[in-house]
């Protein structure tokens, strides 16, 4: 019987034309992705504040870092696991609400131990969010342009690095009490809700637990839909019958052909961890650190991040012309040189130069790192081995983030730029040796 109901789904999906169906589930995901990028920066553009309003340290700054990162590891690796269990829209709606609500908590804030239990709150909700998204839409679009459109919806998230950038330019010089308010703009993820009416469950997850008539008639809706709008598609490819597992255990990331890939993508997640974080997220507070303004320092921020978006258009553009090991590769080197020519400068265009050119190349990296991590492993495994390696990275931060500290404290400004360039440097090279090929396979 199963073998007459059987779905097919991932040769009907491959034969669809991009259409508004696409499109909408592009808006819909996009909209997680801007706010979830717009939160992970808003604690860097606070910080200068807190440090000037609160009297508080680098180090209470690390602290409250930690605590953000701490509650990503946990997210991804439950927000992951959830989503294999319960399905990825249902994850979806919840980690979003969990995350909105949370950055609207840390406006209320009355202290550092309660801004610590808010951030972590956020970040638990905003790396969950981030993973599953990430697994929808590694399910949902073509093999052919996968990782074009993921590549494609990070741009839309990453234009709300800069638009974040300028709100928190604009609201935190109000008062003591403006950092608060970009807290709230991080709340404003709920709009999400409004365009997920005709968002489907992903067909691929109904599929691989056997729940042929579920995938079914979420494929005919849709491809009717399709049809209406592009006219009759071409027949799929015959049917191949896929391994269904309805409880994959954790234990499956570690064996066999999972055990390398898992190795590699939580290795590359570190790295990419400590080097863009330890950028983006110390930048404002190092500046400001050694006598640059507050209102300059967060304008330095808006400048260098105008190249956050740019940087994932081009990665967008490249993801299917290059494989994509090469494009990670080549562009973690490319954001190592240009970090390390950032902390050699204290001229204003040099720096407003460089930090825009990190940006550049590390967006490149971040939206095709995005694609990538979900295309290695099969489908009962790629929530919870792609929220395993992004969460073990964003876990490796609690003590990043103390690690930037401490070298800022004791060794100076340039001797954090020589170690988050050391870190893209080791990540390139671990890409080339061992990266595997994932572009344009069926997944």
């Amino acid at each position: 019987m199963k073998h007459q109901t059987f779905s097919n789904v991932a040769n009907r999906l491959d034969r669809l034309p991009i259409s508004r169906v696409h499109y909408q589930v592009l808006t819909a995901l996009g909209i997680i992705y801007f706010f979830d990028l717009a939160d992970l920066f808003t604690l860097s553009n606070v910080a200068p504040a807190l440090i000037e309003h609160w009297g508080v340290k680098l180090s209470v700054i690390a602290d409250i870092t930690a605590a953000s990162f701490l509650g990503m590891f946990l997210g991804a690796s439950i927000g992951g696991r959830l989503s294999d269990r319960i399905g990825r829209k249902k994850a979806l709606n919840c980690f979003v609400l969990v995350f909105s609500i949370s950055s609207f908590l840390n406006a209320l804030a009355w202290d550092i131990p309660s801004l610590m239990i808010f951030r972590f709150l956020t970040g638990l909700g905003v790396a969950a969010a981030m993973i599953v998204t990430n697994s929808y839409l590694a399910e949902f679009f073509p093999s052919s342009v996968r990782g074009k459109y993921i590549s494609f919806c990070a741009m839309i998230g990453l234009i709300g690095v800069p638009v974040t950038n300028v709100v928190s330019a604009f609201v935190i010089p109000l008062g003591s009490w403006g950092w608060r308010l970009v807290f709230v703009w991080g709340a404003a993820g709920l709009i999400y809700f409004f365009f997920i009416r005709r968002l489907e469950e992903s067909p691929r997850w109904h599929e691989n637990r056997g729940a042929y008539d579920q995938a079914n008639a979420i494929m005919n809706r849709l491809e009717a839909r399709i049809e209406k709008e592009k006219g009759p598609l071409p027949a799929p490819k015959e049917a191949a019958e896929v391994h269904t597992v309805k409880h994959a255990g954790y234990l499956g990331l570690f064996q066999g052909r999972n055990l390398k890939i898992t190795i590699i993508l939580s290795a590359v997640w570190i790295l990419e961890t400590f080097g863009f974080y330890g950028f983006a997220s110390w930048v404002p507070s190092l500046l400001k650190s050694n006598g640059i303004t507050m209102e300059k320092t967060l304008w330095y921020n808006v400048l260098h991040s105008v190249g956050a978006p740019l940087g994932a258009l081009l990665g967008s553009m490249i993801s299917e012309t290059f494989q994509r090991k090469w494009i990670l590769a080549a562009s973690a080197f490319l954001t190592a040189i240009a970090g390390l020519l950032y902390g050699m400068t204290f001229i204003p265009v040099m720096i407003i130069v460089f930090g825009f050119v990190v940006n550049v190349t590390e967006r490149v990296f971040t939206s095709n790192l995005y694609a990538y991590t979900s295309e290695p492993y099969p489908t009962e495994y790629r929530s919870a081995g792609s929220g395993l390696a992004y969460g073990l990275g964003r876990f490796s931060n609690i003590f990043g983030s103390l690690l930037v500290g401490f070298i800022a404290v004791k060794l100076g400004y340039i001797s954090v730029f020589l170690f988050i360039g050391g870190c893209w440097l080791l990540c390139s090279v671990l890409l080339i040796l061992f990266g595997p090929k994932t572009n344009a396979q069926q997944i």
